[in-house]
């Protein structure tokens, strides 16, 4: 206990780091206050809850905005589809692909292009979110002047959402686009145990101990899937530049188990949906509407087995479909053999590519298993009685974001840390002294 309020003291005497968490801190109450502005010319009483699926899984990420109907109803969920279709687009097309190897200028039109694309998906998403999410009887104005403002409402606010990422990322600390996600997440957790706990009552206190002990080890869990990696060696060759010597060290590439990191869950989950849609088509234009409608309702149902092998094995084609797109071998071998390094035991080129792409499909395995397992954990422990708020915690996109994010945020201001403890070094009697001996002998 004593060494962690000695670790918060240090953090808020360096001075600029303590100005960073101020500001993240005001710019997510700032996002946290929006998310309970309702649009103009809705009753918010009349409101519907966001259902389970998709729509559900948007609504924990934006903290309760989307079933609020809230000036940012849709967040930053949008810029976070315009990136993924960028990140696809610097893979398969290769103007995008040179674009991406320009340095500086090319990060910054593609940046320009993302914020584009944002404007035009969210224009697309806020009229498909009023006209499916929003009853017509919680409407008080005329429904095409609403749909029009309240458009024009959604869009700004998303723009005004990935301008405040945008300025955690500069003026505060960690990634602003995922501290906007997480802060959503988590602003549900309180009431999500406070809820758990009520339903359990005094004679279920055993139990619910029991599931804040079993959450505990999940987290842990979690935390190890996300810091695994796996270490290659590098050697590189020793080079002679006039006097000097360069080279000869050896240094490591990180390869993580989890290389893919969210995404996975992600795209498995936006495509759970077709299942039941293919259903209710087949229903419609089939004799055998009752096999349609047995088909429809189990994949409805997000606690249902068939609902999660699936799931899982969508999680495990994606999860190696992210990794090899995110890293390439040959890029890594060629970039080695460029620089003078080499795998000890493996020749440099084609071998060392093929060495790194098979201890990447040997890590990327275990590693999918175990993403589709937590991916299901919240669908087990909904079955085993935990209600619905509260299991969403217990695995799936909700816990990997929020367990990625504060790591994320943690090394950054662990990075700090370091640096003041250099800069007490270079402060210290006995380097000042040396410096005063330098001087008198000059």
């Amino acid at each position: 206990m004593k060494k962690l309020i000695t670790t918060i003291r240090n953090i808020f005497s360096i001075d600029d780091l303590r100005v960073r968490i101020l500001n993240t801190l005001l710019l997510l109450v700032v996002f946290r206050l929006g998310s309970y502005i309702v649009l103009p010319g809705i009753d918010p009483n009349r409101l519907e809850g966001a259902s389970d699926g998709i729509l559900g899984l948007l609504d924990t990420f934006l903290g309760g905005a989307f079933s609020n109907a809230s000036i940012f109803g849709l967040g930053i969920m949008p810029y976070i589809s315009a990136s993924i279709v960028l990140q696809l687009l610097t893979v398969a097309v290769p103007q995008f692909q040179k674009m991406q190897k320009e340095g500086e200028s090319g990060r910054r039109k593609i940046n320009q292009y993302t914020r584009w694309l944002t404007i035009i998906i969210t224009i697309f998403q806020s009229t498909a979110y009023l006209s499916a999410t929003i009853p017509a009887e919680a409407i008080l104005i005329d429904r095409a002047f609403f749909t029009f403002s309240a458009t024009v409402i959604l869009t700004a606010g998303t723009i005004f959402c990935m301008w405040l990422g945008e300025k955690i990322t500069d003026k505060g600390i960690g990634n602003g686009i995922s501290m906007l996600i997480m802060i959503g997440i988590i602003s549900r957790f309180p009431g999500a145990i406070i809820s758990e706990g009520l339903a359990r009552g005094l004679n279920g206190g055993l139990l619910f101990l029991l599931e804040l002990i079993v959450l505990f080890f999940v987290v842990m869990g979690v935390v190890m899937l996300t810091q695994a990696v796996r270490q290659i060696p590098v050697q590189y060759a020793k080079q002679v530049v006039g006097n000097k010597v360069y080279g000869g060290q050896r240094q490591y590439i990180p390869l993580k188990l989890n290389a893919a990191g969210v995404m996975p869950i992600i795209f498995a989950q936006s495509l759970m949906f077709l299942p039941a849609l293919t259903a209710g088509l087949w229903a419609n234009w089939s004799a055998d509407s009752e096999l349609a409608s047995e088909v429809g309702a189990t994949f409805s149902d997000y606690t249902t087995w068939q609902y999660n092998v699936l799931f899982g094995i969508l999680i495990i084609v994606f999860t190696f479909f992210y990794t090899a797109i995110s890293i390439n071998p040959k890029q890594i071998a060629d970039d080695m053999k460029r620089n003078g390094g080499f795998v000890p035991g493996v020749k440099p080129g084609e071998d060392t590519s093929n060495f790194i792409s098979t201890i990447l499909d040997r890590i990327t395995l275990p590693g999918s298993v175990f993403l589709a397992i937590v991916a299901i954990l919240p669908a087990l422990a909904s079955v085993a009685g935990v209600t619905r708020e509260f299991s969403q915690f217990y695995g799936g996109t909700s816990l990997l974001i929020m367990v990625g994010v504060i790591l994320d945020t943690l090394q950054q201001i662990e990075s700090y840390l370091r640096m003041k403890q250099y800069d007490g070094m270079m402060r210290s009697n006995r380097l000042r002294g040396r410096s005063r001996n330098i001087a008198v002998a000059s």
